[in-house]
Protein backbone atom coordinates (compact mmCIF):
# COMPACT_ATOMS: atom_id res chain seq x y z
CA UNK A 1 0.00 0.00 0.00
CA UNK A 2 1.55 3.07 -0.98
CA UNK A 3 1.52 6.33 1.86
CA UNK A 4 1.56 9.93 0.69
CA UNK A 5 2.67 13.12 1.59
CA UNK A 6 0.00 15.82 1.53
CA UNK A 7 0.84 19.47 0.17
CA UNK A 8 -0.89 22.51 0.37
CA UNK A 9 -1.65 24.88 -2.93
CA UNK A 10 1.47 26.71 -1.68
CA UNK A 11 3.96 23.25 -2.33
CA UNK A 12 4.78 22.83 1.02
CA UNK A 13 4.25 20.02 2.87
CA UNK A 14 1.48 19.30 5.85
CA UNK A 15 1.99 17.05 8.60
CA UNK A 16 -1.04 14.70 6.37
CA UNK A 17 -0.48 11.82 4.86
CA UNK A 18 -3.04 9.25 3.27
CA UNK A 19 -3.27 6.18 1.38
CA UNK A 20 -3.46 5.98 -2.69
CA UNK A 21 -6.92 5.45 -3.35
CA UNK A 22 -8.16 7.96 -0.51
CA UNK A 23 -9.49 11.10 -2.19
CA UNK A 24 -8.32 14.64 -1.42
CA UNK A 25 -9.78 17.87 -0.86
CA UNK A 26 -9.30 20.40 -3.63
CA UNK A 27 -6.88 22.15 -1.77
CA UNK A 28 -4.82 19.02 -0.48
CA UNK A 29 -2.07 17.67 -3.36
CA UNK A 30 0.09 14.56 -3.57
CA UNK A 31 3.31 15.06 -5.56
CA UNK A 32 3.76 13.38 -8.90
CA UNK A 33 6.37 13.17 -11.08
CA UNK A 34 7.66 12.96 -14.99
CA UNK A 35 10.64 12.25 -15.85
CA UNK A 36 12.38 12.55 -19.22
CA UNK A 37 15.52 11.00 -20.46
CA UNK A 38 17.59 12.46 -22.89
CA UNK A 39 20.56 10.91 -25.20
CA UNK A 40 23.39 12.78 -26.68
CA UNK A 41 21.77 12.04 -29.93
CA UNK A 42 18.71 13.87 -28.91
CA UNK A 43 15.95 10.97 -28.65
CA UNK A 44 14.14 10.62 -25.63
CA UNK A 45 13.24 7.16 -23.48
CA UNK A 46 9.25 6.72 -24.08
CA UNK A 47 7.95 3.98 -22.57
CA UNK A 48 4.51 2.25 -23.91
CA UNK A 49 2.43 1.49 -21.31
CA UNK A 50 1.09 -2.03 -20.44
CA UNK A 51 -2.88 -3.31 -21.81
CA UNK A 52 -4.37 -2.82 -18.29
CA UNK A 53 -3.13 0.16 -17.25
CA UNK A 54 -4.89 3.67 -17.78
CA UNK A 55 -4.73 4.75 -20.70
CA UNK A 56 -3.31 1.56 -22.47
CA UNK A 57 -0.43 1.15 -24.62
CA UNK A 58 -0.52 4.75 -25.13
CA UNK A 59 3.68 6.15 -25.30
CA UNK A 60 4.98 8.39 -22.17
CA UNK A 61 7.82 9.19 -20.43
CA UNK A 62 8.11 7.48 -17.36
CA UNK A 63 6.56 8.83 -14.28
CA UNK A 64 4.92 7.97 -11.26
CA UNK A 65 3.31 9.44 -7.59
CA UNK A 66 6.09 10.27 -4.88
CA UNK A 67 6.14 7.68 -1.58
CA UNK A 68 6.27 9.45 2.08
CA UNK A 69 9.17 11.25 2.46
CA UNK A 70 10.30 11.11 -0.77
CA UNK A 71 10.95 14.53 -2.71
CA UNK A 72 10.36 15.03 -6.52
CA UNK A 73 13.96 14.36 -7.89
CA UNK A 74 14.35 10.99 -5.51
CA UNK A 75 10.67 9.99 -6.96
CA UNK A 76 12.18 10.08 -10.38
CA UNK A 77 14.85 8.16 -9.75
CA UNK A 78 13.07 5.71 -7.84
CA UNK A 79 10.78 5.18 -10.76
CA UNK A 80 13.55 5.81 -13.45
CA UNK A 81 15.12 2.26 -11.87
CA UNK A 82 11.58 0.45 -10.77
CA UNK A 83 9.96 0.64 -14.43
CA UNK A 84 13.07 0.85 -16.67
CA UNK A 85 16.02 -0.90 -14.22
CA UNK A 86 18.16 2.28 -15.03
CA UNK A 87 20.05 3.45 -12.22
CA UNK A 88 20.52 7.51 -13.03
CA UNK A 89 22.67 10.10 -10.84
CA UNK A 90 20.89 13.12 -9.86
CA UNK A 91 23.23 15.42 -11.12
CA UNK A 92 22.30 14.34 -14.52
CA UNK A 93 18.76 15.60 -13.52
CA UNK A 94 17.20 19.09 -14.01
CA UNK A 95 13.76 20.33 -12.52
CA UNK A 96 11.83 21.27 -16.31
CA UNK A 97 8.70 22.91 -14.74
CA UNK A 98 6.62 22.25 -11.83
CA UNK A 99 2.25 22.88 -11.40
CA UNK A 100 -0.78 22.19 -9.54
CA UNK A 101 -3.42 20.20 -11.28
CA UNK A 102 -6.47 19.92 -10.41
CA UNK A 103 -8.04 16.77 -10.81
CA UNK A 104 -11.47 15.90 -8.86
CA UNK A 105 -10.67 14.12 -5.53
CA UNK A 106 -6.64 13.62 -6.51
CA UNK A 107 -5.35 16.59 -6.95
CA UNK A 108 -1.70 16.54 -7.79
CA UNK A 109 1.50 18.61 -7.86
CA UNK A 110 3.51 17.91 -10.88
CA UNK A 111 7.16 17.90 -11.42
CA UNK A 112 9.00 17.09 -14.20
CA UNK A 113 12.55 16.24 -14.57
CA UNK A 114 15.07 16.42 -17.61
CA UNK A 115 17.76 13.53 -17.11
CA UNK A 116 20.77 12.68 -19.60
CA UNK A 117 21.54 9.06 -20.40
CA UNK A 118 23.15 7.03 -23.14
CA UNK A 119 21.89 3.61 -21.85
CA UNK A 120 21.41 0.91 -25.27
CA UNK A 121 17.73 -0.33 -25.32
CA UNK A 122 19.11 -3.97 -24.42
CA UNK A 123 20.60 -2.12 -20.82
CA UNK A 124 17.00 -1.66 -19.68
CA UNK A 125 14.74 -4.24 -17.74
CA UNK A 126 11.17 -3.67 -18.36
CA UNK A 127 8.92 -3.90 -15.32
CA UNK A 128 6.15 -5.76 -16.91
CA UNK A 129 3.35 -4.97 -14.99
CA UNK A 130 3.94 -1.04 -15.94
CA UNK A 131 5.95 -0.87 -18.89
CA UNK A 132 5.49 -3.46 -22.57
CA UNK A 133 7.76 -1.73 -25.05
CA UNK A 134 10.02 1.24 -24.51
CA UNK A 135 12.02 2.59 -27.15
CA UNK A 136 14.27 6.05 -28.13
CA UNK A 137 12.65 8.98 -30.20
CA UNK A 138 13.04 12.36 -31.83
CA UNK A 139 11.17 14.76 -30.95
CA UNK A 140 9.65 14.35 -34.26
CA UNK A 141 8.61 10.81 -33.52
CA UNK A 142 6.71 11.84 -30.18
CA UNK A 143 5.16 14.62 -32.12
CA UNK A 144 3.76 12.32 -34.51
CA UNK A 145 2.72 9.86 -31.55
CA UNK A 146 1.38 12.74 -29.96
CA UNK A 147 -0.39 14.10 -33.25
CA UNK A 148 -1.86 10.43 -33.78
CA UNK A 149 -3.43 9.98 -30.23
CA UNK A 150 -0.52 7.45 -29.37
CA UNK A 151 0.99 9.76 -26.53
CA UNK A 152 0.04 10.93 -23.14
CA UNK A 153 1.71 14.08 -23.16
CA UNK A 154 1.81 16.11 -19.53
CA UNK A 155 1.47 19.94 -18.47
CA UNK A 156 5.55 20.21 -19.57
CA UNK A 157 5.80 17.50 -21.66
CA UNK A 158 6.72 20.25 -24.98
CA UNK A 159 9.10 22.27 -22.19
CA UNK A 160 11.03 19.09 -21.73
CA UNK A 161 11.15 17.52 -25.57
CA UNK A 162 12.29 21.32 -26.77
CA UNK A 163 15.24 21.57 -24.58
Amino acid sequence: MEIWDIYNSKKEKTDKQICRGESLSDDEFHLVINAWIKNDKGQFLITQRAPNKSFPLMWECTGGSALAGENGLQTAIREIKEELGLKLDEKTACLVGSTLRYFKGCPDILEVYLFKCNSSLEEIKIQKEEVINVMWASKAEILKLYNDNMFEANSFFMDAICT
